[in-house]
């Protein structure tokens, strides 16, 4: 059912690193968001594949990965991802890309989450250095960055206590709570 792999769709932050993820298994979830909407089906997403250590290497310096969680400085060696999507727009097509690469990514991390993995959906990016590292055209917008691999933390979803305070935090056994608004707090009419 949808709704569960919504609900297992977490930010997972910390990942078996050594969980092996082929770049094929990473075009069969690019494929998925190849095949979603896009505005006036313009298509104007591209994306790189990385799954070799060597090149997530060049990547995970130039992102940032809990914003709510100042002291925490990412995941340590051995729990980061095992591979990433970056999605970038193709300018050449289109100068504004709206909200195509938000529904790619939620697609590419269902199809993540059906095949028993986990992701974070990472737009806190230096995106020049990252553009540098990996050699990236001036014409490609660098939009996100999807962080894969098989999770090793626990998500937990909260009821937001105030209904305002949604601030993520991790309790001492390091599990990862997350508050949600209630939905009656989120329906105007």
């Amino acid at each position: 059912m949808i709704r569960d792999l919504i609900l297992k769709n977490r930010s997972y932050r910390r990942f078996f690193e050594e969980f092996v993820i082929s770049e094929s298994e990473l075009a069969e979830l690019v494929d998925l968001a190849r095949l979603s909407g896009s505005a006036a089906n313009l298509q104007p997403l591209k994306y790189i594949l990385s799954s070799k250590s060597e090149k997530n290497e060049l990547i995970f310096p130039h992102t940032a990965w809990a914003g709510y969680i100042p002291d925490w400085q990412g995941p340590k060696k051995g729990e980061r991802p095992s591979a990433y999507i970056i999605i970038l727009g193709d300018t050449r097509i289109s100068k504004t890309f709206g909200c195509d690469h938000g529904i790619a990514a939620q697609s590419i991390l269902l199809g993540a989450v059906e095949k028993g993995w986990g992701g974070c959906m990472i737009g806190s990016i230096q995106r020049q250095n990252l553009r540098k590292a990996l050699d990236i055209p001036a014409h490609f917008q660098i939009l996100l960055i999807i962080a894969l691999g098989k999770p090793r933390e626990k998500v937990v979803l909260e009821k937001a206590s105030s209904g305002d305070n949604i601030k993520y935090w991790r309790d001492t056994k390091d599990v990862h709570h997350v508050p949600k608004r209630p939905l009656k707090n989120i329906i105007l009419a």
